[in-house]
C-alpha cells in the first residue's frame, strides 16, 4: 500500500473515532470523495480491503487503524 493511502486511512480513522467514538464503523469508501477522482487509489484500497484481508463492507475504524499501523 502506498504511503499516501496509508496516511489517508490513518487520518480518516482518527477523525471518525474522535467524532463518533471507538465503536464507529466505516467502509473503504470513507477514504474518498463522492467523486471518483483517483480510480487507481480506490482500487488499491478495495483490493487491500476485499481481496487481501477479506473484510466485511463495514468494519470498526479502530480495527482498520490498527491493521494499517501494524503494516498489514
Amino acid at each position: 500500500m502506498r504511503d499516501t493511502l496509508r496516511e489517508k486511512i490513518m487520518t480518516v480513522c482518527n477523525q471518525k473515532i474522535a467524532q463518533k467514538g471507538e465503536g464507529v464503523g466505516l467502509s473503504f469508501y470513507a477514504f474518498f470523495a463522492n467523486r471518483n477522482d483517483d480510480p487507481e487509489l480506490l482500487m488499491e484500497a478495495a483490493t487491500w480491503w476485499i481481496r487481501t484481508h477479506k473484510l466485511d463492507h463495514f468494519e470498526k475504524a479502530q480495527k482498520i487503524h490498527q491493521m494499517v499501523k501494524d503494516g498489514l
